[in-house]
Formats: structure tokens, sequence, C-alpha cells
């Protein structure tokens, strides 16, 4: 199966979506959840695995299966062909603020490296598997960057970043140390390690955790500023019922909104 070479458009600020328009015949796969609104000429199959034509026969299909299961993403894709005459669109939209970026695997030399909840959608074609970092230290350590995401192909998949997003381009032997959070996606060819951070000071106190992703080049980095498991552990650690303080407006609405939100969840036996 070769791939579907579509058009698209990204439209929004804070939190995007991207229309895809489709050609007769012509597809697009979502992740699970991911599809905003579709034209009526535009059929839907829910697939095992990612649809490619490289998980051909039942094994094939099962194996795809079990790749994404390990990246945390669903069993399952949605196929999404357009059966009508003329050009018909579908749009995907993105999960949590930030961008969606298009990555046209051809002039990235057919694979992408990408953290493992950034896939949001693709050209028919594309084909999703794992990228499991070889070295031991980055097993026990990498956190977020162990186990990843590897999109093959020739065409346009589009990958979703948290916050505002940075590509840098590194130079043979040129180093980056980033959060392991932070990494959105890189080209094959970046060699990823974990690296200490060095003090014990600043790993018990620092807030960056013990470890850094240190990335050399040469390749393509992209980076996210905000992540979604520091977005996550922010508003978790700022709800009522852990304890949060970070009440919006005067002291005393915050007492009495707290003292109203406990006597409607508690009960109030007067």
């Amino acid at each position: 199966m070769g791939m579907d070479v579509v058009d698209y458009e990204i439209k929004g600020a804070e939190m995007q979506f991207v229309e895809v328009e489709l050609d007769p015949g012509e597809a697009a796969i979502g992740e699970a959840g991911s599809m905003m609104f579709m034209d009526a000429g535009i059929g839907m199959d829910t697939v095992f695995g990612d649809g490619s034509a490289s998980q051909g026969g039942f094994f094939g299909k099962l194996l795809g299966a079990g790749k994404r299961l390990v990246t945390g993403e669903s069993l399952f894709t949605t196929i999404y062909t357009n059966q009508g005459q003329g050009k018909q669109r579908v749009a995907f939209a993105a999960p949590y603020p930030g961008k969606i970026l298009p990555m046209d695997l051809a002039k990235l030399g057919g694979t992408l490296i990408c953290q493992k909840d950034a896939f949001l959608c693709a050209a028919r074609g594309v084909s999703l598997g794992i990228a499991i970092q070889q070295k031991l230290s980055t097993g026990f350590f990498g956190g977020e960057g162990f186990i990843m995401q590897k999109l093959e192909g020739n065409g346009l998949a589009f990958v979703h970043a948290g916050g505002t997003v940075v590509r840098r381009t590194l130079q043979p032997g040129q180093t980056l140390l980033v959060d392991t959070g932070c990494v959105v996606a890189y080209t094959p060819n970046v060699n990823f390690e974990i690296q200490y951070v060095g003090k014990i000071k600043t790993a018990l106190f620092g807030g960056e955790g013990l470890f850094l992703a240190k990335m050399t080049g040469p390749g393509e980095v992209w980076l996210q500023s905000l992540p979604f498991s520091r977005l996550a552990s922010r508003v978790f650690a700022a709800a009522p019922q852990r304890g949060g303080s970070r009440e919006e407006g005067s002291m005393l609405g915050g007492f009495g909104a707290a003292g109203l939100l406990g006597g409607i969840l508690g009960g109030d036996d007067e």
C-alpha cells in the first residue's frame, strides 16, 4: 500500500485541531478518540493495529496492536476513507493545550521517534511501532523517554506537543540536556542517553528530578515547554482532596468555597 498524499490545515492557537482534506479513495488514520468532525462522505472503519500494509495477516496485526499497547495507546485505530466523489474533510483535535506539528516523514529520512502519547493522526500507510532505548541506564531511569513511538513511512504524520514547541538542529557531536518529559520527537540518528544531574542537593531539592535526557547530534529534536505529566501533577497537587491551597480571589472567598464544598461532599447532619 502506497502512502496517501493529503492536504491539511491546522487551525486555532492554544487548543488546535487539524483538518485533513482527502481526495476520493484517500484515507487517514487517527488515534482513538481524536476525531472532531468529518464530512458525510467519509466512512469510518476501526481496525486492529494501525492498518498499514506492513501488518499483513493476523499475526502481523496482532504484533502491531501489541506494540501500540506497550506504548500505552489503544489496540485499535480508526481509518477515515473518502467514499464520495469529491474532496472530503475530517478533523482531529488536540487532547490538551499545545501545538500540532506536521511531520513529513519523507523529508525526515522515513522515520521519526516521538513520545508515546504524541501521535494524533497520519495519512494512510504510515506505520506505528515502538522504539525501546537500548542502554540499560536509559531503561531504568529514562522515565517518559524509555519506551517511545516510532513512525515510519514517507507520508504526513501529525504529532501533538504541550505548550510552546521549539525545534533544534544538532550538529555532529553537539549535545543538549533536556528534561525527559520535554522531549517530543527526534530523528533516529540522534543519540539519546540518560545523565545524572551530578549533585545530591540539586537532585533532591532542584525540582527537576534525578536524571536528564542527553541528546547528541547530528539530527533534529523537537521540545515542548509543558509536558502533560507536569500539567497533570500541578492540577492534582492543587485539588482540594490533596490539600491544595491555590485559591483564586480573596481569602474569605477561599474559606467560604472550601467550607461549602466540604459540606456538600462530607454531608451535614444538622
